[in-house]
């Protein structure tokens, strides 16, 4: 069998590791322990907006425009003031990470992927995230023995999609070589534009089928697992827009 990348830099949630299922649990518990109730639609529609202002604190301290730790509580600030609730913001966060820690859910056909990638590749994790926090998800599942590292970007002192981050991942890679790395991950302005960054080759892992924006030099974008195993083992065609 042919491989054409041997070292593979895969992001950790929501492309292996289920984040939305973990963030909707952990928030669920919180909210239900100030008194929501668990199965009222409301508390469905403020697990949704905090998601959605969760999302745009990570796209600002992906820009550096913001910091860790201004994220961790500002978040939650902002989602007492939209949502209206009677609480601490520092107390939230601090309950909300706790329980963040132990939600640990394996995004479907994760498993049978690494497995079969794991006697011809090198697997290494790259995630944006507190330190405690992903090995509390990561370290518990059928994943981690299979993987060489992991990069946690709080360890790193950078996130993705910087420059810094990658180097500091490549560095601590031996024989690290370029031209047989690819990075796979679902997000476009952290895992495909950090891959660009540092010069490698990308996967966007797309399984919901999204456009991806005009100039953007993706290398691959594969609905599903299957498909980047194709695109690993040198089973597809071509390059650019490949699925």
């Amino acid at each position: 069998m042919r491989v054409r990348y041997d070292t593979i830099l895969l992001d950790a949630d929501n492309t292996l590791l289920d984040f939305t299922r973990s963030e909707h649990d952990a928030l669920l518990d919180c909210l239900a322990a100030r008194g929501l109730d668990r199965n009222a639609p409301s508390t469905e529609e403020a697990i949704a907006c905090y998601a959605a202002i969760n999302d745009g604190w990570w796209k600002r301290l992906e820009r550096r425009e913001t910091t860790r730790a201004e994220l961790a509580v500002g978040r939650f600030a902002d989602f007492i003031t939209a949502w209206g609730l009677d609480c601490d913001a520092a107390s939230l966060a601090r309950n909300y990470m706790d329980t963040l820690a132990t939600k640990s859910f394996l995004v479907d056909g994760a498993l049978p992927f690494c497995e079969h990638l794991h006697p011809h590749c090198r697997l290494y994790l790259i995630t944006n995230g507190t330190t405690y926090i992903q090995h509390g998800r990561w370290d518990p599942t059928p994943l981690a023995p299979l993987f060489r590292g992991v990069f946690i970007s709080q360890d790193v002192g950078a996130d993705k999609p910087s420059r810094a981050y990658f180097d500091y991942v490549t560095a601590r890679i031996p024989d690290f070589d370029p031209a047989r790395t690819l990075v796979v991950g679902d997000s476009l302005s952290s895992d495909v534009q950090g891959g660009i960054n540092a010069g490698l080759d990308t996967c966007w892992y797309n399984p919901r089928g999204k456009q991806a924006p005009d100039g953007l030099p993706v290398t691959y974008i594969c609905a599903g697992f299957d498909d980047i195993e194709n695109v690993i083992f040198d089973r597809c065609s071509g390059k650019e827009g490949s699925t």
